[in-house]
């Protein structure tokens, strides 16, 4: 018999009322202390935020029989894991480390703080602040190829487990697997990214993989860039059916929510300007900083003038790190990613078979400055005048972060790779990087070569003007880099930076494609409207046009019209979105577009190649 089932025997009995016992006085406060603790717990759950992951995961690095798990965490927590298999039995225990570089400060857009139109709402930072953020990987093994396998992740924190949806991956699909491989760069958090993935999904279905040409975020060292920007279009929300980016067109909003595709898809990115950081600093802003990146050999003169001071021992460690501080890095995209590590430059450029594709993944780009020739404009010509007697604030220009010239480590790899059966055996053969060869846009211009500088002073020494000038002649990609690839049988080099669609194709069949149009596009400078470029330099720069001689290729299934009813070879559009599929069944590449302005309009193909080489 129950407690409760005696007392109610008791509470009908008609014997007369006793005084309190010592045994019921005990019984009344262990009620009365028993339901303080459970108002006490259910007070602590309202007040206690629920755990939850700060992504879903994502795939990385698959191999024949593997492939990587990855997710992301605000709280260390112990237990992470990957549960798989039919009925999620089998379980593989993921490895947890925290990124080191990630910040937020008073410009970002996170929780309750908003900048709008350069006013902070709801402050939270008020200079740079490291934020707690952990990553939390798993090699789920045992695989069969072309077998697709349910799988989710579990992350647990002072006992209570939070686990995500169920989600399929596979590891490398084998030769002959038909594949649609989704071509897209420079999300940057762009007005159009989140419709333009939406739209990706919504047209193809779920794609196999995802080759990025680099770009991925704005200000690489922002967490919520990353992870929650509370503008509804952060990097992994978007690629992950997340986001919640409401796009205004014509009085008309619509909320867009991006794609789930990198949860079932394996991602390759390739490393843009906006993967690399500047000099580092706890007081100047994350933008300030991404842009204030230093060369390495101007670095290396101001270490000499301060070594004494930083580095009294000498030790080679303290100079590395010194370094590292007062030029640029990658540690932030290096520790998001897992990507092959073979290569010199580790996962700055690798290169990995997919299916029919073998893709190389290069790090081509260079820091991106102002064309201005105003007094104040520490640009991609000049340095601000203010700045003429102090090299330590000089800009240098459009200064490129890694050689890929003869004789480099990146030349010499990319030489060995292109030679490896690996490559010359694959049925498709893809080179990816950032800067444009080939382009209508603006960032095609100057030369992608080492900026020359050039003093001007008066007789008495005075510094009258410091310039930078780019020989075309000397176009690292044009000069050194394309003629490897054609004669390595390249069928396609995909790249962004412009933030439009153009395609071009050699003489000799080699298709080059730039698709990259998801908002801020910087225009195509064809006809009358003309690039930005410097009078009185010696150098001849290219207002027009693709300054290294391939003509556009029309899109063969729909051009867009420009004003005038005609035909035009590019989009260059903050309405209209685009991107690209590659069929590895036909070899095929799709490009589709949608209009934002029309958020009930169909998508669109608009144009269609095959790849192959005469």
């Amino acid at each position: 018999m129950t407690f409760l089932q005696a007392s109610k025997l008791e509470s009908s009995a008609p014997s007369p009322r006793l005084p309190y016992t010592n045994g019921r006085l005990l019984l009344i406060a262990t009620l009365l202390l028993l339901g303080l603790a459970i108002i006490v717990a259910s007070v602590r759950l309202l007040l206690v935020p629920p755990v939850q992951l700060l992504t879903d995961p994502f795939l990385q690095l698959p191999t024949a029989n593997s492939v990587r798990v990855v997710w992301f965490t605000e709280f260390p927590g112990s237990r992470h894991r990957v549960e798989y298999g039919e009925n999620l039995q089998q379980v593989a225990v993921a490895n947890t480390t925290k990124l080191s570089r990630v910040r937020e400060d008073q410009q970002s857009n996170v929780g309750s703080q908003r900048v709008k139109k350069g006013v902070v709402e709801g402050q939270i930072y008020t200079q740079p602040t490291y934020r707690n953020i952990w990553r939390h990987e798993a090699e789920v093994t045992g695989l069969q190829t072309n077998q697709r396998v349910p799988y989710r992740v579990r992350s647990e924190q002072n006992g209570r487990s939070v686990t995500s949806d169920q989600f399929t991956l596979a590891p490398l699909p084998a030769a002959g697997t038909p594949l649609k491989i989704l071509l897209t760069s420079d999300h940057q958090l762009k007005p159009m990214t989140a419709a333009n993935l939406q739209k990706v999904s919504e047209t193809v279905g779920q794609v196999d993989a995802v080759f990025m040409a680099g770009d991925l975020v704005d200000f690489p060292d922002q967490a919520s860039e990353w992870f929650d920007d509370n503008g509804g279009g952060a990097f992994f929300p978007a690629l992950q059916g997340r986001a919640a980016y409401d796009l205004e067109r014509n009085g008309i909003t619509t909320r867009y929510t991006g794609g789930a595709i990198i949860q079932s898809a394996p991602l390759f990115p390739a490393v843009g300007n906006h993967e690399v950081m500047g000099r580092f600093s706890m007081e100047k802003t994350l933008r300030e900083q991404f842009n204030d990146p230093f060369p390495r050999a101007a670095a290396e003169q101001l270490y000499n003038q301060v070594a004494a001071q930083v580095n009294p021992n000498a030790d080679p460690a303290v100079r590395e790190a010194w370094l590292k501080d007062n030029t640029f890095n990658t540690d932030t995209y290096e520790e998001i990613f897992t990507l092959p590590t073979d290569s010199p430059g580790g996962k700055r450029y690798y290169a990995i078979s997919f299916g029919d594709v073998r893709l190389i993944s290069l790090f081509a780009t260079n820091i991106w400055r102002v064309p201005s020739l105003e007094p104040d404009a520490r640009g991609r010509y000049r340095e601000r005048e203010a700045d003429f007697n102090a090299a330590e604030r000089w800009g240098y220009g459009q200064h490129i972060f890694e050689p890929i010239t003869p004789g480099s480590p990146q030349y010499n790899w990319l030489q060995t790779e292109l030679a490896r059966p690996e490559f010359q055996q694959a049925k498709y053969k893809i080179v990816m990087f950032h800067h444009p060869p080939h382009c209508l846009g603006d960032n095609v211009v100057p030369a992608y070569t080492d900026p020359v500088q050039i003093i001007d002073r008066t007789p008495e020494g005075q510094i009258t003007a410091v310039r930078y000038e780019y020989p075309l002649e000397s176009d690292h990609l044009i000069r050194d880099l394309m003629p490897l690839l054609d004669a390595a049988g390249v069928q396609l080099v995909f790249y962004g930076h412009s933030h439009l669609w153009n395609r071009f194709v050699s003489p000799s069949g080699m298709h080059f494609l730039e698709s990259s149009n998801v908002g801020n596009t910087y225009g195509a400078f064809v006809g009358d409207k003309q690039r930005t470029i410097p009078v009185g330099y010696a150098e001849r720069y290219v207002a027009t046009g693709n300054p290294n001689g391939l003509e556009p290729v029309m899109p063969t299934l729909q051009p867009l019209l420009n004003d005038a009813q005609q035909p035009q070879p590019y989009i260059a559009s903050n309405d209209i979105t685009a991107f690209s599929i590659l069929d590895t069944g036909t070899g095929t590449v799709s490009s589709y577009c949608f209009d934002t302005r029309q958020p009930d309009s169909a998508v669109i193909k608009f144009d269609e190649f095959v790849l192959g080489r005469p």
